[in-house]
């Protein structure tokens, strides 16, 4: 799911993250090569405030001055996972049983390789994602999954 860049940014932050008490969501690296962009997408178990992301963007900030990841320019975003959570973990999976998810796949699994669906949750005997699509439940293994993320739903009622 990550790349190994993202990856590598990843394990830097990871052990500042667990001291502070926060969780790092994922890292994405996009745009081009000349001014790639790193969003790093931060939570904690209460949700995350605007005043925590503020004060994570410091020291997210000096790790990625320490590592300097590109050479030349690159943007940093530093921010809450939003309302179409990204899913990368094990845990990310099991603890968003029950929500509508989109899932994308390396290769197809029953000629499809894209899953609008129920999470069922994580199988971690099989490390299987377990979706229900169409009444019928579908193993997805995690070593399969690019991408998965919840659908964010907004209610105005």
């Amino acid at each position: 799911m990550l790349s190994s860049k993202e990856a590598s940014l990843l394990a830097a932050l990871e052990p500042r993250a667990e001291a502070e008490g926060i969780e790092i969501v994922t890292v994405e690296v996009v745009g081009s090569r000349k001014a790639p962009t790193i969003r790093v997408y931060l939570d904690t178990p209460e949700g995350i405030a605007f005043e925590d992301i503020t004060a994570a963007q410091v020291w997210v900030n000096e790790i990625m001055d320490e590592i300097d990841p590109f050479p030349g320019a690159y943007t940093l975003e530093v921010s809450s996972p939003g309302i179409d959570r990204p899913l990368r973990t094990p845990e990310h999976f099991d603890r968003f049983a029950g929500e509508e998810v989109y899932v994308t796949t390396a290769s197809p699994i029953d000629g499809r390789s894209r899953f609008n669906a129920r999470l069922v949750g994580f199988d971690f005997g099989s490390n299987a994602v377990k979706l229900e699509l169409d009444g019928e439940e579908l193993a997805v293994p995690l070593n399969d999954v690019k991408k998965a993320h919840v659908k964010g739903v907004i209610d105005f009622s």
